[in-house]
Order: C-alpha cells, then structure tokens, then sequence
C-alpha cells in the first residue's frame, strides 16, 4: 500500500467576505442562529463549543459588570459588534446607551468600552482577537485566561501600527483588584479570583 504525502498548507484561499456581505448571506439565512460562526478578519470562523468552566466564569464576569456599569452603559453577553472587517461576538461586552439603542444595528466600534474573551481551548484565538480589537480601536481588553488562572487587561490600541496591537498590557493573578474602565474612567475594582470557577 502506498501512501500519498499531504501538503503541509492548504491548497486553496479562504473566500474573504465584507461585513455587508457577512449580513447579506446571514439575512437570506446561510447563517442560522444555530451556526456557531463569527466574522474575523473578512473569513467566516467556526467557533469552539463551550465547556463549564468557561460558561461559568462568562457569567460571572457578565454578572459583577452588570453590577458596576455606571448609568448609559450596559453588558452584553456573547452577542456580535461590528468592526471594520470583523463581527466577533465576544464573551462579554460593556456597551454605550441602552439595549433597545441597537434595535437596527449591532454596537459598533464608538459604542464599545471594554471586551472580554474567556479563553480555555481558545486561547491562540482570543490572542489573535487582540489584533482586532486593537485595530479597532476597542479602549480596553480582557483576556480571561482559564489554564493560568489569570486576566490580561490590554489598554491603549496602536490601530495604526503595521501590526495593530496594544501598548500596555497587565497581568492580574487571583489575588489582585483589576479595575474596571469605562470611558477612560476607573469605576470600580472587581477581585479576580471571584471571577473564577
């Protein structure tokens, strides 16, 4: 029997598609609610299923937000935002104004404070996102990393570097007080290890 050797890189391209496009095949229904799809860098991405951990320590971070946005602003929890050539639909979000404010729209890249991705098996994904985010122009990133027990607060975006990014980034172990900012103003600090499972 012989064998055939494979191509270490895919033989083909991935088709890049626009925002537009993204919403043009999800309202003719290519993309169900069922789909668990994103748009990430102009490629349709499949994304993870979820396991306990990362469902409980979501909610908790969904929870003691909700409990210290200030007035004009709400939590949403793993519902899509619109960037340029991206609709990510991270775990958790704080969002300007109200939830009835984006009846026709998802919140774009003004309407959005701070970001948390909850990250287990996705970790190289989430890290990836921080491009994107940064790109964006998104003020604050959380990356809840579950295997090392820790949260990455990643703050002012360079969006116009030739790989966007963000300039400063902390590390806060269980023990420490992460402070939540929203709108450049310190709200609140929140325990890290009251967020974990």
């Amino acid at each position: 029997m012989s064998t055939v050797d494979l191509p270490r890189t895919l033989p083909y391209q991935p088709v890049r598609m626009s925002v537009q496009r993204y919403h043009e095949l999800t309202l003719a229904g290519a993309f169900t609610e069922h789909d668990c799809v994103e748009l990430l860098d102009g490629v349709v991405t499949e994304k993870m299923s979820k396991n306990p951990p990362h469902r409980i320590v979501t909610r908790r971070c969904d929870l003691e937000l909700s409990r210290i946005v200030p007035a004009g602003w709400h939590v949403q929890n793993q519902e899509p935002i619109t960037l340029q050539n991206s609709e990510p639909e991270p775990d958790v979000a704080v969002i300007r104004g109200q939830l009835s404010d984006y009846s026709n729209r998802h919140p774009q890249i003004g309407d959005i404070a701070l970001v948390v991705e909850v990250a287990d098996t996705t970790l190289v994904t989430d890290r990836f996102k921080a491009q994107l985010y940064a790109q964006a122009g998104i003020p604050v990133y959380w990356l809840v990393n579950l295997p090392e027990r820790l949260i990455e607060v990643m703050e002012s975006p360079k969006s116009t570097a030739s790989l966007p990014a963000y300039a400063l980034s902390t590390k806060y172990l269980a023990a420490d007080l992460i402070p939540v900012v929203i709108a450049g103003q310190t709200v609140a600090h929140l325990t890290v290890g009251d967020l974990f499972v």
